[in-house]
């Protein structure tokens, strides 16, 4: 395969779908060196080749972890002011994935509460955010407290799926 990612990402299926998302994340999980190029398309204009790029990407370091590495730096200092919901859900994922040292984990946490501290987030980020916090908070990262409040505020949300789980987690913690 040596047709571009991006290009790739554009074709297969509805747009909201995966398209030929599958055959790149083989084609990457094979060609490390495509890695790079795979990064790169979550900076795509097109909103649908970000979506499917980052979840690729996500897919990637859940197998392989330690490739994350050379792009931690730019996930905080870029990934993390896109508003992109499927950005979002996607980076709160990877953040239980990849190894984080103490600045970047207190970043990430951060991040998640601030879109977590009101209701109008995206419900898939939302559960997403509070799944990662509650990891983190169960590391001993996060208080119970902090995340116990953040949780609260997410029991207005419009979302059913987003409510259900908040009352999970305030039974759980």
């Amino acid at each position: 395969m040596k047709e571009p990612l991006s290009e790739i990402f554009k074709e297969g299926g509805h747009k909201n779908s995966l398209g030929r998302s599958e055959e790149v994340l083989g084609e990457v999980l094979e060609n490390k060196e495509r890695l790079p190029e795979l990064y790169e398309s979550i900076s795509d204009p097109d909103a649908w080749v970000r979506m499917r790029a980052i979840d690729t990407l996500e897919k990637v370091f859940r197998v392989h972890p330690d490739w994350a590495e050379p792009y931690i730096d730019d996930i905080f200092c870029n990934l993390l002011e896109l508003d992109q919901a499927s950005i979002q859900w996607h980076l709160a994922q990877i953040f239980t994935t990849i190894e984080l040292n103490k600045s970047y984990k207190l970043r990430a946490i951060d991040w998640m509460s601030t879109l977590l501290s009101t209701t109008s987030v995206d419900w898939i980020v939302a559960v997403n955010a509070m799944n990662t916090l509650k990891t983190f908070t169960e590391e001993g990262w996060l208080k119970r407290s902090k995340f116990k409040s953040l949780v609260t505020i997410q029991l207005k949300h419009t979302s059913k799926s987003v409510v259900k789980r908040a009352h999970m987690y305030l039974r759980e913690i």
